[in-house]
C-alpha cells in the first residue's frame, strides 16, 4: 500500500486528491493537508472586494466532501518537510509519513519586498478571501469619501489577471452607483506594456486592453517599479524599453489594491535542493523533483522561468486549466511508479482563461500557455462575464461532488483542441525549459 499526501487544498490540491482516489485502488491511502479547513474559490475574490460575492458564496468546508470519497483530511499548517525521512511535521508536532508527496500549497505573498505594502500596512490585496473582505471594507470607506484609486501589480508579480479584473469591476460598480466621475483610477503595472500578462501577450491582448482602458477612463503606467507605499501615497519609478528611468511618480490614493510578488511557502522553500532561489519547486517534464523522485508539484508552487526578460521583473502565471493538466500528469506518473512502469504523464500546460470586466469580459486560449504556441486566441464580450459566473458555480459544485473531470467537460475541451496530457515526444517546451527553471518564478 502506498500513502500519497497532497499538501494544499486549492485549485490544484483538491482535484489531485479526487483524481488519485479515482485512479488508484482502495488499498492505497490518500491524505490532504491544508492549513485551513475550508476551500476558497480564489478567482471570485475580485467580486468579493466590491460586495458582489460573500465568503459563504465561494467557500465550503473541505472535510465532509473528501471523507465521503475515502480521502483523509488534516486541517493544520505544515512547518517542516523532511524528504530524507519521507515525513512532514505539523505545527502541533504531529508527524505524517508519506510514500509520495504532491506539493500544491500555492504561494507565500511577498508584501515585504515593497516597503509599506500589504493589507496590514497601506495597500490592499485580493489574493485571499480574508484580504478581499478587507478590500471591500476599504471600498465601503471609499464610497463614503470618494477619491483616487490605484490598482496594479508589484515587481516580480506573476498573476496579472485579477488586477485587471478588479480595475474593471470597480469601474463597473462605480458607474452603477453614479460615482465613477468622483473616483479616478490609475493602473500601475510591472508589465512592459498593458496586456503582456506575464505571457508576452496573447493574441492582441495589448490592443484590446489599451482600447478598453481608454474607453473606461482608466489611465495606466507600465514598466513601473513600485518602490514604497505610505498612507495615501505610492512611489513608482517608470522606465522606458531600454531600462532607463524616465519618471518618478508620487501618486495619491484613497484605496490602492496591488498584487504582490509570490514566493514559495516557507516549509517548502527551506528544503535543501528542492527549490529555486525564490522558493519554487524545481520539476522535470513529469512534474517531479529531480532531487527527490517521490516528490511532485503543481500550480503556483512550481518554478517556471519568465517568458522573457523584462525591465521590471515579471513572472509567468500558472492558470487554472494549466494547473489541472499538471495534476493529471502527476496522478498518471504516481500510478506508473507504483506499478513499476516508466513515467508517462506530461502536462500540456494549455490555458483557458476567463476574466470578468464587470459587465463584459475577456477570454483567451493559449496552446500551450508558454510560447511558442500552436494557438493564441483573445476575445471579449458580455458572454465572457456570463461564462465566468457559470464556471464559478460549476467548479465549486465539481469540488463538492468529487468529480475530477466529468466526461462532458473532457469532450467539450477536446472539441476545441484542449487536452491535459501530451503525447510522448523527445522534446517539448517544458523539457527545454527544465534547466532554465532554476532561474524562474
Amino acid at each position: 500500500m502506498a500513502h500519497i499526501v497532497v499538501l494544499g487544498a486549492g485549485i490544484g490540491g483538491m482535484p489531485a486528491a479526487y483524481e488519485l482516489r479515482a485512479e488508484l485502488g482502495p488499498e492505497h491511502q490518500v491524505t490532504v493537508i491544508n492549513r485551513a479547513p475550508s476551500f476558497q474559490f480564489l478567482p471570485s475574490n475580485p467580486w468579493v472586494a466590491v460586495g458582489w460575492r460573500t465568503r459563504d458564496d465561494i467557500t465550503f468546508d473541505i472535510r465532509p466532501h473528501l471523507e465521503r470519497k475515502g480521502i483523509n483530511f488534516v486541517a493544520k499548517p505544515v512547518t517542516r518537510i523532511e524528504p530524507e525521512k519521507n515525513r512532514l511535521e505539523l505545527d502541533d508536532g504531529e508527524v505524517i509519513c508519506y510514500d509520495y508527496l504532491i506539493i500544491a500549497t500555492g504561494p507565500k505573498l511577498a508584501f515585504d519586498e515593497v516597503e509599506g505594502a500589504g493589507p496590514d500596512l497601506f495597500t490592499e490585496s485580493i489574493c485571499t478571501v480574508d484580504h478581499a473582505e478587507k478590500t471591500y471594507a476599504a471600498y465601503q470607506k471609499l464610497l463614503r469619501e470618494p477619491g483616487p484609486v490605484i490598482v496594479g501589480t508589484m515587481p516580480f508579480c506573476s498573476c496579472f489577471g485579477p488586477a485587471y479584473e478588479f480595475a474593471f469591476i470597480l469601474d463597473a460598480d462605480l458607474r452603477r452607483r453614479k460615482m465613477r466621475d468622483r473616483v479616478p483610477i490609475t493602473f500601475v503595472t510591472s508589465e512592459p506594456y498593458v496586456g503582456h500578462l506575464g505571457l508576452s501577450g496573447v493574441g492582441d491582448s495589448k490592443g484590446y486592453l489599451e482600447s478598453d482602458m481608454r474607453a473606461h477612463h482608466i489611465t495606466w503606467i507600465a514598466n513601473a517599479r513600485t518602490t514604497k507605499a505610505e498612507d495615501g501615497r505610492m512611489f513608482v519609478d517608470q522606465y522606458d524599453e531600454a531600462g532607463r528611468l524616465i519618471r518618478e511618480h508620487e501618486l495619491d490614493f484613497k484605496l490602492a489594491m496591488m498584487t504582490p510578488a509570490f514566493k514559495g511557502a516557507d516549509a517548502v522553500a527551506e528544503v535543501e535542493g528542492l527549490c529555486n532561489a525564490r522558493g519554487f519547486v524545481i520539476v522535470d517534464e513529469h512534474q517531479r523533483s529531480p532531487a527527490y523522485p517521490n516528490i511532485f508539484s503543481a500550480g503556483v508552487s512550481i518554478a517556471i522561468p519568465p517568458v522573457e526578460e523584462t525591465v521590471v521583473p515579471t513572472g509567468a502565471p500558472k492558470t487554472g486549466y494549466m494547473i489541472e493538466s499538471m495534476v493529471t500528469a502527476i496522478v498518471h506518473n504516481i500510478a506508473d511508479d507504483i506499478a513499476g512502469r516508466s513515467l508517462s504523464g506530461r502536462a500540456t500546460w494549455n490555458t483557458v482563461c476567463l476574466a470578468d470586466m464587470g459587465d463584459t469580459g475577456m477570454a483567451f486560449v493559449a496552446v500551450p500557455q508558454l510560447p511558442p504556441r500552436n494557438l493564441a486566441w483573445f476575445k471579449k464580450g458580455k458572454w465572457v462575464h456570463l461564462a465566468k459566473v457559470a464556471y464559478e458555480r460549476y467548479f465549486i459544485r465539481k469540488m463538492k461532488a468529487g468529480t475530477p473531470e466529468p466526461i462532458y467537460e473532457k469532450f467539450l475541451l477536446k472539441m476545441i483542441g484542449l487536452t491535459k496530457l501530451r503525447n510522448a515526444h523527445p522534446e517539448t517546451p517544458q523539457t527545454e525549459r527544465a534547466g532554465a527553471a532554476k532561474r524562474g518564478t
